[in-house]
C-alpha cells in the first residue's frame, strides 16, 4: 500500500512543478489536465485544487525610460478539477477542468503611446478515457478523448498618455483531442505513459474602443496554441520510495503572431510577433511514504526557453516540494510549494528591441484534495 501511496501523492505536488517551470517562461503555458487520476483505485475518484503563482521579473535596460526597474508581470491563479468514474472493469473515463495557457503583463507608468496592460486565458473542459487490457504482471492502457478551449483576451494600450486609452477585448473557441498509451504495474508503483495533445487555432472576435474620443470597432484576432507530446515514468526503488521523471515537447514555433485587425478603424491594427522556437521540458524527482498517511516528494525541472530575439521567454529552473495527508474520512490533503530561478533575457528584434530583462524568481502554492471511494 505504502506504493500505491506515493503515487498519488505525485499527481498533486507536480502541480506545483508545473506552473512554476511555466511562470512567464517557455510560452504561455499553465495548469496541465489532471488525466492521471484515471489510475486512481476505485470506481469514483474526484480531485480539485488551486495554485497560486507569484512570478517576479524587472527591466534593466528598455527603449522606454519610465519602464526601467518596472516589475511587469503579474500574479494568476490556476484552477484544476477531474472527475474519474469505472463505467465497467476495462472503461474509465475523466471530465476535468483547468487553465492551461495564459498570460498576465503590466506596463502601466510608461508616458509614451504604447501598451498598458495585456491579459489573456484559456479555459479547458475535457473527456478523456482509459481502456484497460491485463498484460504480463500490470495493465495496458489506450488512452484518448476531446476537449473544448475557450479564450479570452483583453488589452490596454495608451493612445494620449495620461489621457486616452484603448481597450481591446476578444473571445473565441475551439475543439482538440488527446491521445495516449500507458502501462502500469501497480504491486511495484511502475508506470509509463506517452500522451500527446493537439493544437487549437483561433478566429477570436470582439470589441476595440477608445472611449475619450466616441471610438468603437469590431475586432477581429488570430492565433495559434500549440500541440505537444509528454512521456512519463516512475517506479518504486525501495520500500516505501519511488522514483519519477518526465520529458515535454511543447510546439510553440506554431505560434508565431497574434495579429489584430480593426476594419472600421485600421490605425488599430497591430502584431504581436513571437516566433518562438519549440520548448523542452524535464522534471526528476523521489516520493516516500513516511507512514500509511503521510507522504512526500522532492523535484527538480528545467524548462527550456523559446524566445528567439523577439522577446523575453528565457530558461527556467523549478524545485518543488509536496506532500499529501490521509485524513479519517477517506479523503487525503495534497499541497505544493516551488521556487522558479528565471534566466535574464535581452530583446534584439521588434517594437521593444534593446530591452533587457534581469533573472528573477518565482513563487508557487498547491492546496487540493481527493476522495475516491
Amino acid at each position: 500500500m505504502t506504493h500505491f501511496h506515493i503515487r498519488a501523492v505525485l499527481v498533486g505536488a507536480a502541480i506545483a512543478v508545473t506552473v512554476t517551470s511555466a511562470a512567464q517562461a517557455g510560452g504561455f503555458g499553465r495548469g496541465t489536465a489532471d488525466t492521471d487520476i484515471l489510475f486512481e483505485p476505485g470506481n469514483f475518484a474526484a480531485r480539485a485544487g488551486v495554485t497560486f503563482v507569484n512570478p517576479s521579473r524587472k527591466f534593466s535596460a528598455h527603449p522606454v525610460p519610465g519602464l526601467v526597474g518596472k516589475d511587469y508581470t503579474e500574479s494568476y491563479v490556476i484552477p484544476s478539477v477531474a472527475f474519474k468514474a469505472q463505467l465497467f472493469d476495462p472503461l474509465s473515463c475523466a471530465g476535468t477542468y483547468t487553465q492551461p495557457y495564459g498570460g498576465n503583463v503590466n506596463y502601466e507608468g510608461r508616458l509614451t503611446p504604447g501598451k498598458l496592460t495585456e491579459k489573456f486565458r484559456v479555459d479547458e473542459y475535457a473527456l478523456t478515457c482509459a481502456v484497460k487490457f491485463g498484460v504480463g504482471p500490470g495493465n495496458f492502457y489506450i488512452l484518448g478523448g476531446a476537449f473544448a478551449e475557450r479564450f479570452e483576451y483583453d488589452r490596454v494600450n495608451s493612445v494620449i498618455p495620461g489621457v486616452a486609452n484603448a481597450d481591446l477585448a476578444l473571445s473565441g473557441s475551439d475543439y482538440g483531442y488527446r491521445l495516449g498509451i500507458a502501462y502500469d504495474v501497480p504491486e511495484i508503483a511502475l508506470r509509463t505513459q506517452l500522451l500527446y495533445r493537439s493544437s487549437t487555432s483561433y478566429g477570436a472576435d470582439g470589441n476595440f474602443s477608445i472611449p475619450l474620443l466616441g471610438v468603437s470597432a469590431d475586432a477581429f484576432g488570430t492565433g495559434n496554441l500549440p500541440q505537444s507530446l509528454e512521456f512519463k515514468v516512475q517506479s518504486g526503488i525501495a520500500p516505501g520510495w519511488l522514483a519519477f521523471g518526465s520529458v515535454k515537447w511543447t510546439d510553440w514555433s506554431v505560434q508565431q503572431a497574434l495579429v489584430v485587425s480593426v476594419p472600421g478603424f485600421p490605425p488599430a491594427n497591430s502584431e504581436d510577433t513571437y516566433n518562438w522556437k519549440d520548448g523542452w521540458t524535464v522534471t526528476g524527482g523521489v516520493g516516500h511514504a513516511f507512514n500509511d498517511r503521510i507522504s512526500g516528494l522532492v523535484s527538480l525541472s528545467w524548462d527550456k526557453g523559446v524566445n528567439t530575439g523577439w522577446d523575453h521567454s528565457s530558461d527556467t529552473w523549478t524545485a518543488a516540494l509536496g506532500g499529501s495527508v490521509k485524513d479519517t474520512w477517506g479523503g487525503e490533503f495534497r499541497g505544493g510549494v516551488g521556487v522558479s530561478y528565471l534566466t535574464s533575457a535581452t530583446q534584439e528584434f521588434g517594437d521593444n528591441a534593446g530591452s533587457v530583462v534581469d533573472s528573477g524568481w518565482a513563487y508557487a502554492l498547491n492546496v487540493g484534495y481527493k476522495l475516491s471511494f
